[in-house]
């Protein structure tokens, strides 16, 4: 695999054990994990999230990558970005993301999700990648949209988050259709 993934602005590359101050500092943060499945994290959730994440890179064949997004310029971890391999035999992957606030709003989220999708259709042979996420999570959806996906439906109570039931929006990209986005630059 073709490990780190670096874009105009970023660096994505595995996590290590050093990393952890850095993403405590957005999986603790209410703001960032509002529409998460995990959080906030005390210290050691993010230890133990971490430690999960480089136990699962020895993977083989490796279905999971949780990639650090760090500014290239200044090697900062800024959030994380993963693309999950979910059924080899259909092709089918997903993804996620999540982003230190003080880097919201800066097209750092799409240009990672980005790479990682790109990754997903080149490296790892996917036919079809998916994400959900929170109905008010109006800038999670942007980010999808941006990169192509199409909203393909609204998953009414099919996750138990924090004490209830929530809905999702259901978004996806097909390999023949990141082609054709990516045939004229956008």
């Amino acid at each position: 695999m073709n490990l780190p993934l670096e874009t105009q602005r970023l660096i994505l590359r595995d996590f290590v054990e050093s990393d952890w101050l850095a993403v405590h500092k957005y999986a603790s943060d209410r703001e960032v994990v509002r529409y998460l499945t995990f959080g906030p994290n005390s210290e050691e959730d993010t230890k133990n999230f971490l430690q999960r994440e480089i136990s699962l890179q020895g993977g083989e064949p490796r279905q999971h990558f949780a990639l650090a997004v760090t500014l290239k310029a200044q090697k900062h971890l800024i959030g994380i970005c993963r693309i999950s391999v979910h059924d080899t035999d259909n092709k089918t992957g997903s993804i996620g993301y999540s982003f230190t606030k003080e880097f919201w709003g800066q097209g750092y989220a799409t240009e990672a999700v980005k790479a990682v999708v790109s990754f997903g259709f080149q490296e790892l042979d996917l036919h079809r990648i998916f994400a959900t996420c929170h109905p008010e999570n109006i800038a999670s959806a942007r980010v999808m949209q941006k990169i192509g996906m199409q909203q393909e439906g609204y998953l009414r109570e099919h996750h138990w988050i924090k004490g209830k039931w929530r809905d999702s929006w259901l978004y996806a990209i097909l390999e023949h259709e990141w082609k054709s986005v990516n045939q004229f630059g956008i």
